[in-house]
C-alpha cells in the first residue's frame, strides 16, 4: 500500500477526520463569497523528511521552543551520543516535538539554521506548494488545534508522544492558496510589530542595567562612575551594615487579608493569577506573615536568584510564613534599597553566602542577610537613583503593556480569522 492509500485508510478510521466544511467569523472582502474551507487532511501536504546525518556527537543540532516561540540552534553542555542518529533539515521546513505536541512545540526552521540536525523526536517535513508554512504554523499553534487534538491521542498527559503518521492524520481547515496567503501577510505583519516592540523593551531593560552599572560604585570602588551634578562632590559612599537599619517583622496575620506570593520576576505580587482562592481565611493566620506597606519580603532558598521584594501597596498583605519580612527604618529609602537588593552585584553576594550541601537547596539565613555590608550615600542621592530608575520602569512598564496589548490584539484575530472550535467540532 502507498502513503497516500494508507493515510485515506487512516482517514476512514481516524477520530481526527471530519467532514465539516468551514468558514471563519472574519474573512478579508475579496474572499467573503469564496465558499466554505474544506477539510483536508495534513498527510496530503506534508511529507516526512528523513536525510541521514551526523551522529549525536558531532552534530548541529536545533531545538523547537515551547509555546510557538520558534527554532533555535540547541547548545549542549555535554556532548552528544555517537550511537543516536541525526537527520538534516532544510530551511522552510515543518517541524514540531513529539513529546511537546501539547506545550506548542511547532515552527518553521529559518534560514540561518538549514542543514543544521535534529533526531526522529523532532520530525520535519516538506510542505506542499498548495499549503502556505505561515498559515499552516499559525493553524497549528492554536490551541483550538494543538490541545483539542493532541488530548485525544494515545499515551499519559505527561508521556503523550505525538507521532508523525498521527499528525498527519489530523486534519486541517483550508482555503484557497491566495486567502491563506493574505491570512498569513496580515498575521506576518503583525508579527513584526511585535517584534518591534519586544526590541524596544529589550532596550530599555539593557538600558536600565547598563545605567545602574554606572550610577552604583563597582566591586572596590567607592564612588559611582556616574553621579548626579548636585551630588558629584558629595564625598565617598559610606559603609553600612544591612543590622544598623534593617529590623525583622514576625507578625502574624487575621483572615480577610489578600494573599500574596514572591517570583523573581514581579518581587511581592498577589496570589490571584495562579491561586484559586485570593484572601487569607479562618483558622491559618499560623501559616502566613504580615508584609506592611514598604516591608521587604525575600525567599531564604531562592535570594540567590533574585528573589527580594518591596510591598509597594498601601494595604498590608499576607505571604508564607517561609518568607523573611524586613522593613527599613527612614535614614534609607526604601526604593533605593528596592533597586540595590535586587541588583546583580547583591545576587552575587547571596550566592557566595548561601548555606547548604545541595546546590538547589542553599539558603540565605536572616542573620547572614543583615551582617552585609554596603556602600550607602546620602538620603538625598539615595532618593535621586531611585526617582530615575523608577521613571525608567514605568517607561518599561508601559512598552511591556504595549506588547501584551499587540499579543492580545493578535490572539484576537486569530479566532476569527479561522474557524472556531464549534465549528470544528461540529
Amino acid at each position: 500500500m502507498n502513503d497516500k492509500n494508507q493515510r485515506d485508510d487512516m482517514a476512514l478510521h481516524s477520530p481526527f477526520t471530519t467532514h465539516n466544511s468551514l468558514v471563519p467569523r472574519l474573512r478579508f472582502p475579496e474572499f467573503r463569497g469564496a465558499g466554505e474551507w474544506p477539510e483536508r487532511q495534513l498527510g496530503d501536504f506534508l511529507r516526512e523528511s528523513r536525510v541521514p546525518g551526523s551522529k549525536g556527537d558531532v552534530a548541529k543540532k536545533i531545538t523547537v521552543k515551547l509555546w510557538g516561540n520558534g527554532v533555535f540552534e540547541k547548545k549542549e553542555a555535554v556532548q552528544g551520543s555517537a550511537n543516536t542518529q541525526y537527520y538534516r533539515r532544510q530551511a522552510g521546513q515543518f517541524i514540531y516535538s513529539k513529546l511537546d505536541f501539547l506545550n506548542q512545540a511547532f515552527g518553521v526552521i529559518p534560514p540561518h539554521l538549514d542543514s543544521f540536525e535534529s533526531t526522529v523526536d523532532l520530525p520535519c517535513f516538506d510542505i506542499d506548494e498548495q499549503l502556505n508554512p505561515k498559515f499552516l504554523l499559525e493553524y497549528v499553534k492554536r490551541k483550538d488545534f494543538y490541545e483539542r487534538l493532541g488530548e485525544t491521542a494515545d499515551g499519559s498527559r505527561k508521556a503523550r508522544r505525538i507521532h508523525a503518521e498521527t499528525f498527519l492524520s489530523f486534519c486541517i481547515a483550508l482555503p484557497a492558496s491566495d486567502e491563506q496567503q493574505k491570512i498569513a501577510a496580515c498575521l506576518s505583519s503583525l508579527d513584526t510589530l511585535i517584534a518591534a516592540q519586544a526590541d524596544k523593551l529589550d532596550a530599555l531593560k539593557t538600558h536600565k542595567k547598563g545605567l545602574m552599572q554606572q550610577l552604583f560604585p563597582r566591586e572596590g570602588e567607592t564612588v559611582p562612575r556616574l553621579r548626579f551634578p548636585e551630588f558629584r562632590e558629595a564625598g565617598e559612599w559610606c559603609h553600612r551594615t544591612l543590622d544598623a537599619f534593617v529590623s525583622e517583622r514576625n507578625q502574624l496575620p487575621e483572615a480577610k487579608l489578600p494573599l500574596y506570593s514572591l517570583s523573581i520576576e514581579d518581587g511581592v505580587a498577589p496570589k490571584t493569577e495562579r491561586y484559586e482562592r485570593s484572601f487569607l481565611v479562618k483558622n491559618e493566620a499560623e501559616a502566613y506573615k504580615i508584609v506592611q506597606p514598604n516591608d521587604f519580603a525575600y525567599n531564604p532558598m531562592n535570594l540567590r536568584f533574585g528573589a527580594i521584594g518591596r510591598h509597594s501597596g498601601s494595604e498590608p498583605v499576607a505571604v508564607s510564613k517561609y518568607y523573611n519580612i524586613f522593613y527599613c527604618d527612614s535614614s534609607v529609602d526604601s526604593r533605593f534599597c528596592e533597586i540595590y537588593f535586587r541588583s546583580p552585584r547583591m545576587i552575587a553576594y547571596y550566592n557566595d553566602v548561601a548555606i547548604g550541601s545541595l546546590i538547589e537547596k542553599r539558603r540565605v539565613h536572616f542573620s547572614d542577610f543583615l551582617g552585609f555590608q554596603l556602600r550607602f550615600p546620602a538620603l538625598e542621592e539615595q532618593q535621586k537613583i531611585a526617582a530615575c530608575l523608577s521613571s525608567l520602569d514605568t517607561l518599561i512598564a508601559t512598552q511591556a503593556e504595549k506588547l501584551d496589548a499587540l499579543k492580545t490584539h493578535k490572539k484576537g484575530l486569530m479566532q476569527q480569522l479561522f474557524p472556531g472550535p464549534e465549528a470544528v467540532a461540529a
